[in-house]
């Protein structure tokens, strides 16, 4: 079976060559597309001259799961086009399975999650013997119980804390107040801040709910740094502010939440723009699928 799609990939070539000019380096370039692509296919058991959309689309994600570049894989697409076009010419296939592949140009990149395990390795991270490492904790605890934006986080007021009734009101973007409940584990955490750690941080009679070593608000920048320098600890290298938001409505999701309310405390105001967090969800599902399912 592979000596006759190997002779078909060399005929494709030769005509690649003979009649459209091509030049040597993409010949050779196409020919190892395709190569690979044929034996990717026999060890799933597909014939290459037979394979349907969905074996072209699951070798080119394997292509970008393997870390090849968007650039080389959009070159692999255009070759397997080729091909298959190839092929209907020559009267050996009715149809081309990859006439509507998308191309990696196309792919959205995913935002990066954290698992579980991730978090709760970040959460247990902050040194608590001083105030900084409570505040550390509080502010880390805060931010996945709640999915808040840095700047929503950095800029949180005192009066906008409703730790009795178990939520704080958020001033998003454009101004638009909305309702976040907080866990009680960072319920927990804040209160434990706010009576042993910011009254000795705090300088003077403000509002500001997180502050610096200074007594002054904690900056964005300031936040950044600090999540950093715990994320490179861990092993984490692309840790930021914003990946704990994903990974607070991802988590979400993965539990059973349905996507309108996270959208509510997300505060998009679209729910489309929520819907990337059911792409993350399905990709997850799928990578797990792949890796222990003895039929994938």
């Amino acid at each position: 079976m592979a000596d006759l799609w190997r002779r078909s990939v060399e005929a494709y070539l030769d005509s690649l060559a003979m009649e459209r000019g091509l030049s040597g380096h993409t010949v050779r370039a196409y020919e190892r597309d395709l190569n690979r692509l044929g034996r990717d296919l026999d060890e799933r058991r597909v014939d290459l001259l037979t394979a349907g959309a969905p074996d072209l689309q699951g070798h080119l994600r394997r292509l970008r799961e393997g870390g090849l570049s968007s650039r080389s894989t959009a070159r692999a697409l255009a070759a397997i086009r080729g091909f298959y076009s190839y092929l209907v010419l020559d009267g050996r296939r009715e149809d081309n399975p990859a006439i509507n592949l998308v191309s990696p140009k196309q792919w959205k990149q995913l935002p990066k999650v954290l698992s579980e395990q991730d978090v709760e390795a970040l959460l247990a991270a902050p040194d608590l013997s001083d105030e900084l490492g409570i505040r550390d904790k509080a502010m880390i605890e805060l931010l996945y119980a709640s999915g808040l934006r840095v700047s929503e986080l950095v800029g949180l007021q005192l009066i906008q804390l409703r730790l009795d009734q178990g939520f704080i009101v958020v001033l998003g973007k454009g101004s638009k107040e909305r309702i976040v409940p907080v866990g009680e584990r960072a319920e927990e955490w804040l209160r434990k801040y706010l009576e042993e750690a910011r009254p000795r941080l705090a300088k003077g009679r403000h509002g500001d709910v997180f502050v610096s070593r200074l007594g002054r608000r904690m900056t964005r920048q300031g936040f950044w740094k600090l999540l950093k320098s715990y994320g490179l600890h861990l092993g984490l290298k692309e840790l930021s502010p914003h990946v704990l938001r994903h990974s607070f409505a991802t988590h979400l999701l993965e539990h059973g939440a349905d996507l309108r309310s996270v959208q509510m405390m997300l505060g998009h105001s679209d729910i489309s723009t929520t819907q990337i967090y059911t792409h993350i969800h399905q990709t997850r599902l799928k990578s797990l699928y792949d890796r222990f399912h003895p039929r994938s």
